[in-house]
């Protein structure tokens, strides 16, 4: 290791011990902007593939397109994987390449990303930044970027690979109404306690968003219509019976729910699938509201 690969691996801050710096990849453009991945020692694969240690669903990008190798001195070589459109740092077409820290690396059409050392600190800040960047602030669902960025991707997967892939729109019945009795901090309350009810309850692979003022979707990769169903209706169960108070008065909290999952052929864009589980939430909404509807119940599918 020659000397200044070896300064990029310890700082000391004023008055303290070095701190360890390790290595990472920050997404800077592309679908998944401001994500980090840290690079522990050993091969990580980047790519498409499900497989992939980094996985980067983008325009371009190989299912496996390049491979990092931390060596044991923590230095770090970029090979590319034969893939279809090239690896590039700085701009240039590389085959195999050791990085330095603020390389540029540009796999695909969009996707550049930043080859970085950083401490626990940075790390954390890191995070910080794309937490704010993905999540909503009040209830820390994923916000409507995040929800448009995910739902595309899994989209793209599925189409691709034929597997299944739902989405549960749903939104809280008469929300108004709470806000015009009991306040806007009572209608936030609601929203946070709901959020905190629902997230607790899905599976890790679930993303939970929050797309418009009262209104929530849940992207479910792997998940069947009828799986996807009887999600929705536990989750309508869930709220039902959960109690929320604000100001010693029991708020009634109930939400409607639409189920769509992804069928070849009749869904060729993401809007198709959003669009049918709205229709179903709308057709929750008319029969009376705090129950779900899917695709069978519009009838005209």
């Amino acid at each position: 290791m020659n000397e200044e690969q070896t300064v990029i691996h310890k700082r000391v801050p004023l008055g303290g011990a070095p701190r360890e710096r390790n290595a990472y990849l920050i997404v800077l453009s592309g679908r998944a902007v401001g994500q980090m991945f840290k690079l522990s020692p050993g091969d990580h694969i980047l790519g498409r593939s499900v497989d992939a240690n980094i996985r980067l669903d983008d325009e371009g990008v190989s299912r496996s397109h390049a491979m990092m190798r931390r060596r044991s001195d923590g230095t770090v070589e970029l090979s590319d994987l034969d893939s279809t459109n090239g690896t590039y740092v700085n701009g240039a077409q590389i085959r195999h390449f050791t990085l330095s820290d603020g390389d540029r690396i540009q796999i695909g059409s969009v996707t550049i990303l930043k080859f970085s050392y950083q401490d626990s600190l940075e790390e954390q800040f890191q995070q910080q930044l794309y937490e704010s960047a993905t999540r909503d602030p009040l209830t820390q669902a994923y916000n409507k970027r995040a929800f448009n960025e995910q739902l595309d991707k899994d989209f793209s997967h599925a189409q691709r690979h034929d597997l299944p892939l739902s989405l549960v729109m749903l939104d809280v019945d008469h929300f108004k109404r709470i806000n015009d009795t009991h306040g806007h901090p009572a209608g936030d309350h609601v929203l946070q306690r709901l959020a905190a009810t629902i997230m607790a309850s899905l599976r890790t692979e679930d993303a939970f968003c929050r797309v418009g003022g009262e209104e929530f979707a849940v992207i479910m990769r792997d998940c069947t219509e009828g799986e996807a169903t009887q999600l929705a209706e536990r989750l309508r169960r869930l709220v039902a019976s959960t109690q929320f108070v604000y100001g010693g008065q029991v708020l009634p909290v109930t939400i409607s729910l639409g189920v769509a999952s992804f069928v070849q052929g009749r869904h060729s864009r993401t809007i198709d699938l959003v669009e049918e589980a709205d229709r179903c939430l709308y057709e929750a909404k008319r029969r009376g509201r705090n129950r779900a509807c899917h695709p069978a119940d519009l009838g005209n599918l």
